[in-house]
């Protein structure tokens, strides 16, 4: 588990790295932010309409090795972009194509390699490492935009993607010396057993999904958190400049703040033990009514107070669901359960942010960030009291009915 940790750190810094330099490397070649809004959904896209097989993938074939072929195949797009930029033969139309791939093989990587790092621990164990993985995962973000600017300045834009492809390829190096703890072999050998009449079919895990109401729960617990909330680089970065009068270094300093509650959040998320969906929508609900504080701030100080608890709720409550996500189907269908929630985030993932710019341009942005606060915190409330509601209603078996009419 120490060796998948160090792996994914590096393979994190490189992946931020190249996120920002392919940022920048967009707005050279075009000049446009709309383009460079595209690349970005070009290459999230993939997941939108193919996760599902993707995760039918990861549970048909071998773990490790699937990881690992997709790691290695990550790192030849970028070696291949890292070529065509030192050619100076990268246009636009070859980096959509490129984005595009990587989306595709992220479709696999993605829950190949979260399944890998849960077999490394005991099953009691997996909360907490996932809870690892957020903290490796923020501690890579920082480090890898770090370098981008210090590698781009240094040795050029296309050293920063040659250097994700040696981060990819550490990566894939690293897997084959990994060793499955035993209990969490155990379990996925008896899970396997009992799935034999598994087709290993996509169907099979939507199935699953449609039938599971935790899951749905807390898929509707996410997504309005996503649509709502969350978007804190948006949001936050015009009430900065906008409202509270500061400038690019005002919010840096509130992105770093985000930052740090974030690894606060990820090291308080590897401490729970039972995570749950009551959990993950009270911490949500918790994350809703800080946001409308922080869209109440009267300064840049005030607002520096709530970012911080902002994002150590946001944090742990993503640990807390990513736990109950992984850990709640059975061994033989988690790759396929990912695989829809993939789709499922995507859809978040591009619809949240036209929705919180539109709520801006209606309300502004401390409108913005106390209406979604309050959507959040009531939707959720609401959901809850429904939910006791229901359970509060006995339920009469058509047994008892029958004897009752008798």
């Amino acid at each position: 588990m120490r060796w998948w940790s160090v792996a994914n750190f590096v393979s994190n810094a490189g992946t931020w790295m190249q996120l920002t330099v392919q940022n920048l490397l967009v707005l050279q070649i075009t000049g446009s932010a709309a383009a460079t809004g595209l690349s970005m959904s070009v290459q999230a896209a993939p997941a939108l309409l193919i996760s599902v097989f993707g995760g039918a993938a990861v549970d048909r074939w071998p773990r490790k090795l699937t990881a690992a072929v997709s790691q290695a195949l990550l790192g030849a797009v970028a070696f291949v972009t890292a070529l065509m930029v030192a050619l100076d033969r990268l246009d636009m139309a070859s980096l959509m194509v490129l984005a595009a791939v990587t989306g595709v093989i992220a479709t696999v990587d993605g829950p190949a390699c979260s399944l890998l790092g849960n077999d490394l621990v005991p099953r009691e164990d997996v909360p907490s490492a996932i809870g690892v993985g957020a903290l490796v995962h923020q501690a890579g973000r920082l480090t890898g935009a770090a370098l981008a600017g210090v590698t781009v300045g240094f040795l050029g834009t296309a050293a920063a993607y040659a250097a994700n492809g040696l981060s990819f390829l550490f990566v894939a190096s690293v897997i084959p010396f990994l060793r499955p703890a035993r209990g969490a072999v155990r379990h996925a050998a008896a899970e396997e057993e009992r799935g034999t009449k598994d087709t290993m079919s996509v169907r099979e895990g939507l199935a699953f999904f449609a039938r599971r109401p935790r899951l749905l729960a807390l898929a509707g617990v996410t997504g309005v958190s996503a649509v709502f909330g969350r978007n804190y680089q948006l949001t936050l970065a015009v009430l900065v400049t906008g409202p509270l009068a500061g400038g690019a270094g005002s919010f840096g300093t509130v992105s770093t703040v985000l930052a740090v509650g974030g690894i606060v959040g990820a090291v308080l998320g590897a401490r729970l033990r039972r995570p749950s969906v009551r959990v993950v929508g009270a911490l949500a609900a918790a994350g809703g009514l800080l946001q409308v504080v922080a869209g109440l701030s009267p300064s840049l100080a005030v607002l520096l107070v709530m970012v911080l608890p902002m994002a150590v709720v946001e944090s742990v409550s993503d640990t807390a669901g990513t736990a109950v996500l992984q850990t709640d189907p059975p061994a033989h269908l988690r790759g396929r359960v990912l695989g829809v929630w993939g789709s499922i985030g995507t859809v978040w993932g591009l619809g949240g942010p036209p929705a919180l710019g539109l709520l801006m341009e209606l309300a502004g942005a401390r409108g913005a960030l106390i209406a979604g606060g309050l959507v959040i915190a009531g939707t959720i409330g609401a959901g809850h009291l429904l939910r006791e509601r229901r359970a509060a209603v006995p339920r009469v078996s058509p047994v008892a009915n029958l004897e009752t009419a008798a």
